[in-house]
């Protein structure tokens, strides 16, 4: 006996009522094998019945491709009610990936020459969701010809068939430009409103369509104007905004048409200024209207005095309640900022408050465009704000800040110690969040900055003897005192408190650093450098620098060890030139960094530099340098060769 396969009600009953996965899965399976046994019998009378079951449960997420001949034949079956199932299967079964989607073109070719608009429509809008390329080329014509069909259903559904053609096929653009220019004339709504659409996706795709266009914007200007002042139709108004959908499609349109086109901008500035002024913020439809307003006057040649007020808006957008428009304002204004620097620089306190903002998108957003605010002439009061919120921003933000107020102190610095100051604070603050260039850029700034050498190393001294975690401010500190101890030692420095620092204390520093669990292997290699610099540069007895030096030279870590046993060579075989070998780095004149694109020359490119330029006196220097801590990658070669050069 054969069970009768249920309906459609009944299978949906009945896939709701399953109380297990399982449960689901046995229906489904049972229902679709009567499914198949029914299309293998060519019941014509319950076909449709069949596959409207089917395609539920290809909704489901379950297989049904065994579907797809099915729909063909209801496409090519005179019934309505066939049609309408055979041509939704078509659009939820078929795509470009299986071939049978072609087989239903010719179908779709003789259902829109028919004059039945709801069979029409059916074609129409299988056409706009699966059609292929193959299928838009061989039916643009057929669409064509119904874009000025009578019938206002049909002719909207054809408008947006052509924009699916347009994005599938570009080259099909001229077939659609003589119709556009009549549509825009219609009153209708979804005609209008999809016209709009098929105007600017040609306009995006081809130059010709472009030229042609921009005489239709005194039209698209009526249009608008229109709206603004007696509404179109008040069956589409939105919270007393007459048809935002059609406004935002219009400004995106004047949008395109009129950039780097001085004709069609001058023609609509008058109305842009209009809509800016009379548009309700009050509600989030006028405030799209008015974004979309916003980035239309700073894409094309308008006046400065409506890009000043277009910049304006924004900076109200920031006071609204909504995050929504308040990130949708920041995001633009970091857009303008370089065309419209001063402008955007007015709303600078209100862009400050939004990095308190706890939304995480919001602060970001008010991160970067703070960054792009800083000039020479607030780079002090923008990094005091800046670094007052990396102290209390989130991880995720820390690196981003930091890194930001780096290439803004050294593009914007005003003086050398401001500098130093500043990079101090950002290091002290998150120092594990900068960059990896940080060390050596403060390094290099020190160096060059022969005047603040003592203020340097007092500042660095005081600061790790505070705090011995951040490691670039340890690796910098260790690199500092080993070449300027000295300094550190003498007391005197007109800039600082006076400040008192033994030997010993120094040198208990520096041991603390090697022995803290907290440090990297390349902190410590800066400290032990440090050490060994200090063996040369301080009055008392470098036994005890000795001593600590050749603990390190049974280190498991290849690098400490090496150096260990490379300076232990240096106080055994060598000692007599140890201080030639550790004498203070040179200095290397290197030009500001060009944060706006040009490329900075890579550090080791800079040294190699310095050493093409001396000869064979400029020795010592050049080993001191590898010894510096700066560069671990040359110490491995440095004992043999000056071994070769010392016994030749």
């Amino acid at each position: 006996m054969v069970v009768p396969s249920l309906k459609l009600q009944d299978l949906i009953e009945e896939i709701r009522g399953a109380k297990t996965q399982a449960q689901e899965r046995e229906v489904i399976q049972k229902e679709c094998a009567h499914i198949r046994a029914s299309f293998r019998d060519g019941d014509p009378l319950h076909r449709h019945r069949q596959l409207a079951k089917l395609l539920y449960v290809h909704m489901l997420g379950y297989p049904a491709h065994f579907g797809q001949m099915e729909c063909l034949k209801l496409i090519a079956s005179p019934r309505f009610t066939d049609k309408r199932v055979g041509y939704l299967g078509a659009m939820l079964l078929l795509d470009e990936r299986q071939d049978a989607h072609l087989l239903i073109t010719n179908s779709i070719k003789n259902d829109l020459s028919q004059g039945i608009q709801a069979v029409q429509g059916l074609a129409l809008c299988t056409l706009s969701t699966m059609g292929s390329a193959e299928m838009c080329r061989d039916l643009a014509t057929e669409v064509e010809k119904l874009l000025l069909q009578p019938s206002s259903y049909v002719r909207k559904k054809a408008v947006l068939t052509a924009v699916h053609m347009i994005r599938k096929v570009p080259e099909l653009s001229n077939i659609f430009l003589p119709p556009c220019a009549q549509l825009l004339h219609e009153r209708h709504h979804g005609i209008l409103l999809g016209t709009i659409t098929l105007i600017t996706e040609l306009c995006e795709r081809s130059p010709a369509a472009l030229k042609h266009f921009r005489k239709v914007v005194p039209q698209l200007v009526k249009i608008l104007r229109t709206l603004v002042t007696t509404g179109y139709s008040t069956e589409h108004s939105i919270s007393g905004v007459s048809d935002p959908f059609l406004q935002v499609r219009i400004l995106r349109l004047l949008r395109i048409l009129g950039r780097n086109h001085e004709e069609s901008s001058e023609t609509m500035n008058d109305l842009l200024a209009q809509v800016a002024t009379n548009t309700d913020t009050s509600r989030n439809a006028g405030s799209a209207v008015l974004f979309e307003t916003v980035l239309t006057i700073m894409d094309i040649r308008s006046a400065p005095g409506l890009r000043v007020l277009a910049v304006n808006i924004l900076g109200r957008f920031l006071l609204n309640n909504d995050k929504n428009i308040r990130y949708v304002a920041l995001t633009s204004l970091l857009r303008m900022v370089q065309s419209d620097h001063s402008a955007v620089q007015r709303h600078r306190p209100t862009v400050v408050e939004c990095l308190r903002e706890p939304d995480a998108s919001l602060s970001r957003r008010a991160l970067e465009l703070s960054l792009a605010l800083v000039n020479s002439s607030n780079v002090r009061a923008m990094t005091q704000e800046l670094q007052s919120f990396l102290e209390s921003c989130p991880p995720d933000l820390r690196a981003d800040c930091a890194s930001g107020i780096l290439l803004a102190a050294e593009r914007f610095a005003p003086t050398k110690r401001w500098h130093i100051d500043t990079i101090l604070r950002v290091l002290t603050t998150a120092g594990i969040y900068v960059r990896d260039d940080a060390v050596a850029n403060l390094t290099q700034l020190i160096g060059g900055a022969q005047e603040l050498h003592a203020y340097s190393v007092r500042r660095l001294y005081s600061a790790l003897a505070e705090d011995i975690s951040q490691q670039p401010l340890v690796q910098v500190a260790a690199w500092c005192i080993g070449e300027y101890g000295d300094l550190l030692l003498e007391g005197s420095c007109e800039e600082t408190e006076p400040l008192q620092v033994e030997e010993e204390e120094v040198l208990a520093l520096l041991e603390k650093v090697l022995q803290s669990h907290m440090s990297q292997p390349a902190t410590r290699g800066y400290a032990l450098t440090a050490l060994m610099k200090l063996s040369t540069r301080l009055r008392g007895d470098s036994n005890r620098i000795r001593q600590v030096v050749s603990i390190y030279g049974s280190c498991l870590d290849v690098e400490l060890q090496q150096r260990a046993v490379e300076y232990n060579t240096l106080f055994q075989k060598y000692d007599h030139m140890r201080a030639a070998i550790l004498e203070k780095m040179p200095l290397v004149e290197r030009g500001r960094s060009q944060v706006d694109g040009e490329a900075k020359e890579s550090k080791e490119a800079q040294l190699s530099e310095t050493a093409l330029v001396s000869t064979e006196p400029q020795l010592p220097s050049q080993i001191s340098e590898c010894l510096s801590g700066k560069d671990y990658s040359c110490i491995c070669l440095l004992f043999d060769p000056l071994e070769l050069l010392l016994c030749s």
